[in-house]
């Protein structure tokens, strides 16, 4: 009787908190490093970032010409004619995105080529000039009706950057047009609007265009939840500004339900390839009112720590959104080249994301059919298949505590005592659990719990099962199995007196491993289980044999995918070249294809180029060691690689340092010699966005040449880098 009554007394007083609550607060002169940590405490989120939040997994759909034209970034250039097409089927994006788990679909309406895909009153650039439909098709339209028909919310990315606007003669883009008093919309003979809201914005050409297609896309195609601003610019012209807040104003009136991605309402998680923070704060400090602010920065590394709050001037509600893409690539290109990740490595980046205080969005790159592609789906299809059997059965119910944090109510909770708390769960029969589900009444409280312990009664005694950082919306705590009966959670630092509102157990069905291959300098191939992304403290229990038992590892060479009369993995194989695929096995179970593509054998090449230390030496660049990687420093960024014989080559793969950001190669030329003195031209190469996405890159010559010297030689490095580095380069043959 007295836990309920706390939940109820709890419950009340959440509608005062939340009323006390702020999404920005303002530092004042007086106030010391503790004021500014109590300050941080009460720093909530709006009811539509709150809403936002509780999406946890969301779709992105890049679809326009670039699929087309099979490139990441468009040039403006582009005749719509390539736009050529036949099916579109966006029902099977929903009902795919809708198996996943995915509750908002967020499409491209507009890239950075400047193509629309709806039927714009204000531009002949896009589906009105296409072949599709013959210039009277819709694509927003069609998934806005299939979103609805799913019961998905809707999102739309307006690309601020526009390459046909810039590249037009009569493009409005940095045309260094006037700053007038205009009315949006403006009226369009023939197309009258529905909706008779206008605005009076002082603005230029441009932000008047942008407004007008805002307009459009918020009035015409249902609710919109989210807007999604992208910061990338492949190229400027007229030193164009935008007027972000006249942009704010219009989306907050017409979309009264969305958040803004890349302002004030969401930020970006500050890569593109999945990577999350261990520790994940959502109160961030500005150096000015973020509600007065044109442009805001991309936030890296340590963002709300303690010490990062020390010298703020505000404090804001600022959550997290990590977003990647299931291809390599933003665009689909091809079924046969561009890889997809597997569902083994989606479902990690969901626990990792949801599970860390973030939103997953994660893009789903539809083909020129249309369509989302097979092997995209099937990866979906299991993910969300994972997702259902483990988070929709808890394995605490019918537990004993407090029932504030066990009645899967979002508006119960209980408070600890100032910086701390402990809380006993005892269940009525013992469980085996993998997984441990938190979450914080942020919506009234904030986000307050900097660390906190998971114990388990094992062996008639309390043991550490694992130790976290800040919980927030939502923590996922990993860790190996455990058999218990009773389980205690312990808060052991927080910001004032940390809040509680739900917690629950679940069990991960194991699979068979995401597998990794590897081949040595002297072309000896391994295979072995992906090592974790995540470190587990695991007391003594090996963790491999929680996830496998019976495992067994198949190959080939020869192109196949491995069946269970493939050879079996047992000890390192030579390979002189080519693509090894492997798959693991367990009972029933089939793991997730693996494959690598190996070029030529390094062991006894030579390479030359210049270097500042031996750190950073050129042999680091064919070593087969991924993490060691050579720089050209002030030098030439140009690497000279001899291979010892002539051989008939028809590409290579270009891999960037993991971790160092200076001298990622972009656009290059490579050149190839047989003696060593007089040289010839291959080929130019583009390897796009590799700052924020560094992965290997693989380039196909258009013709195989013959060579003994190989020549790369960069031309542009990333971020405007004067300098060359290279983990690793291979030279298929």
């Amino acid at each position: 009787m007295k836990r309920n009554f706390t939940t109820l007394l709890c419950a009340v007083i959440s509608l005062v908190g939340y009323a006390q609550g702020q999404r920005t607060i303002k530092i004042e002169p007086e106030d010391s490093h503790k004021d500014i940590v109590e300050k941080a405490a009460v720093v909530v989120p709006t009811a539509n970032q709150y809403a936002y939040k509780k999406l946890e997994f969301t779709c992105f759909v890049h679809f326009g010409v670039n699929t087309f034209t099979r490139k990441e970034w468009g040039n403006g250039f582009e005749d719509p004619k390539v736009f050529d097409l036949q099916n579109l089927d966006t029902d099977q994006w929903c009902r795919t995105a809708k198996e996943a788990g995915m509750k908002l679909v967020m499409f491209t309406a507009k890239h950075h080529d400047g193509f629309v895909l709806w039927q714009s009153r204000y531009t002949k650039h896009g589906v009105m000039s296409s072949p599709f439909k013959d210039g009277k098709g819709d694509v927003l339209k069609e998934l806005a009706a299939s979103c609805e028909k799913y019961g998905l919310k809707l999102g739309v990315y307006l690309s601020p950057a526009d390459l046909y606007q810039i590249e037009n003669e009569k493009g409005l883009y940095g045309n260094l047009s006037e700053y007038t008093d205009r009315v949006i919309p403006r009226p369009v003979e023939g197309r009258p609007f529905a909706n008779k809201t206008t605005f009076k914005f002082n603005v230029d050409d441009y932000n008047e265009y942008f407004l007008n297609q805002l307009f459009e896309l918020l009035t015409e195609y249902g609710p919109i939840h989210e807007v999604w601003f992208d910061g990338a610019h492949p190229k400027r012209k007229g030193g164009q500004k935008y007027n972000y807040l006249a942009w704010k104003k219009l989306i907050q009136t017409l979309a009264p339900n969305a958040v803004i991605f890349g302002k004030e309402d969401v930020r970006w998680c500050g890569n593109e390839s999945g990577a999350t923070r261990e520790t994940e704060w959502d109160v961030v400090p500005f150096d000015q009112d973020p509600h007065q602010m044109n442009l805001f920065p991309d936030l890296h590394g340590d963002i709300g720590s303690r010490e990062k709050l020390a010298n703020a001037k505000y404090l804001h509600y600022l959550p997290g959104e990590t977003d990647t893409s299931i291809r390599e690539g933003w665009f689909y290109r091809n079924e046969d080249e561009q890889k997809v990740r597997s569902a083994d490595d989606v479902f990690d980046i969901y626990e990792r994301a949801v599970g860390g205080n973030s939103t997953f969005l994660l893009n789903i790159p539809p083909n020129r059919e249309g369509k989302f592609s097979d092997e995209d789906v099937s990866v979906l299809k299991e993910v969300g298949k994972r997702i259902r059997e483990t988070y929709d059965n808890d394995l605490l119910v019918g537990a004993k505590g407090e029932t504030a944090i066990l009645d899967s109510n979002e508006n119960t909770y209980v408070l600890g005592e100032y910086g701390k708390g402990t809380y006993v769960i005892t269940l009525p029969q013992a469980i085996t659990l993998n997984r441990f589900l938190l979450q914080e009444a942020i919506q009234t409280h904030g986000q307050r719990i900097e660390k906190h312990v998971l114990d388990a009664w094992v062996n008639n005694k309390w043991q550490q099962v694992v130790e976290s950082t800040t919980i927030g919306y939502k923590r996922i705590l990993r860790f190996p199995d455990v058999t218990t009966h009773k389980l205690r959670i312990r808060i052991l630092e927080a910001r004032s007196k940390p809040s509680l509102s739900n917690v629950s157990a679940h069990y991960y069905t194991p699979r068979p491993p995401q597998l990794e291959i590897s081949r040595n300098l002297n072309g000896q191939v391994s295979i072995a289980p992906k090592k974790s992304d995540f470190d587990w403290k695991t007391h003594g229990i090996d963790v491999n044999e929680s996830i496998s038992k019976n495992l067994v590892i198949r190959y080939t060479t020869d192109g196949k995918i491995p069946n269970d009369k493939s050879p079996m993995f047992s000890d390192p194989f030579f390979l002189k070249s080519g693509v090894v695929k492997a798959k693991a096995f367990d009972k029933e179970q089939t793991g997730s294809l693996a494959e690598r593509e190996f070029g030529l054998v390094k062991k006894d090449w030579n390479v030359k180029g210049t270097h500042e230390n031996e750190k950073n030496k050129p042999e680091n660049a064919i070593d087969a060691d991924v993490k060691t990687y050579w720089n050209s420093g002030s030098g030439a960024p140009e690497l000279t690689i001899d291979l010892k014989e002539t051989k008939t080559i028809r590409g290579f793969i270009y891999t960037p340092p993991l971790n160092f950001k200076e001298g990622l190669i972009e656009k290059g030329i490579i050149k190839v010699s047989k003696n060593g003195t007089s040289w010839r031209t291959v080929q130019t190469f583009d390897l796009g966005n590799l700052i924020n996405d560094p992965t290997a890159r693989k380039v196909r010559f258009v013709k195989k040449v013959k060579a003994r010297y190989v020549q790369i030689v960069s031309n542009r490095g990333a971020g405007g880098s004067s300098s060359a580095s290279i983990a690793e380069i291979d030279i298929l043959e």
